[in-house]
């Protein structure tokens, strides 16, 4: 492969930090880029858990630090932001993968399950990517990456709140965009089928539901984890330099269909 195309996607000397990594699709996601070169800071509520996903980074002879927070409280993601610049440098990668899908029917969604969803799905993608901003000027530009989902364009059952707060990624994703593109930190977003994850547990736990959506996909069959690698690695390197405010569906072909 020549040169110029490997540096394309090299992240080598790339600090990139990705929130929900104790678990999913951030986990895989952080496991994704600190195999393409970049050294990882791994955020969530369970210490434990990260150290498991910082321990498998390690294993590959990557590194990886932890950073355990419970980014609902707001005070949290201004402590987080400050404290990872003291690990390998500023971040000039964020993944906002950190979640929830509370599956609550319409009658029984709450002012507070509301606030949470929209808190930790929407709220703190913004807030923490402005809080490291600032590092990214510095280091010339950054590259973010929030995910969507089917949610983000189609409704499914029981799930108000959380398409609304996904519905919101897709516009929050152009808005970050057209705010900060002109210092060279472009924001994109990845929108996901159906993968198997804590999230999707009530549908790989139902045989025919997933089946059904595994025969409304253009492919034939739900996602794996490494279906997400190619995306990911391409819009944190600087191949995606000309790509912002963009979602990326993978999906199989779901969303076209």
């Amino acid at each position: 492969m020549p040169s110029f195309v490997e540096d394309l996607f090299d992240l080598k000397g790339r600090v990139a930090m990705v929130t929900g990594a104790s678990s999913g699709i951030g986990r895989h996601m952080a496991l994704t880029l600190a195999a393409a070169g970049a050294h990882l800071i791994v955020v969530g509520r369970d210490r434990d858990r990260l150290k498991d996903t910082a321990a498998e980074i390690t294993a590959l002879d990557h590194e990886a630090m932890i950073l355990p927070a419970d980014l609902l409280v707001r005070d949290e993601v201004e402590r987080v932001a400050k404290e990872s610049a003291g690990f390998f440098g500023a971040p000039d990668i964020l993944v906002n993968a950190a979640g929830i899908n509370l599956r609550e029917p319409a009658d029984d969604i709450t002012w507070e399950s509301w606030d949470q969803t929209q808190n930790i799905n929407l709220g703190v993608p913004f807030f923490l990517a402005r809080e490291l901003v600032g590092g990214m000027r510095q280091k010339g530009g950054g590259n973010i990456i929030n995910i969507a989902s089917l949610q983000s364009w189609r409704a499914f059952p029981d799930s108000v709140a959380y398409g609304a707060s996904k519905g919101g990624i897709a516009q929050l994703t152009r808005a970050m965009a057209e705010a900060w593109s002109k210092d060279g930190i472009v924001t994109n977003a990845i929108a996901p089928g159906f993968f198997p994850t804590e999230l999707t547990r009530p549908v790989f736990d139902n045989p025919a539901l997933l089946a059904a959506n595994a025969s409304r996909t253009a492919v034939g069959r739900n996602g794996e984890m490494d279906d997400l690698d190619g995306a990911t690695i391409f819009l944190a390197s600087r191949a995606a330099a000309y790509i912002s405010g963009q979602v990326l569906a993978v999906d199989g072909g779901f969303t076209a269909k």
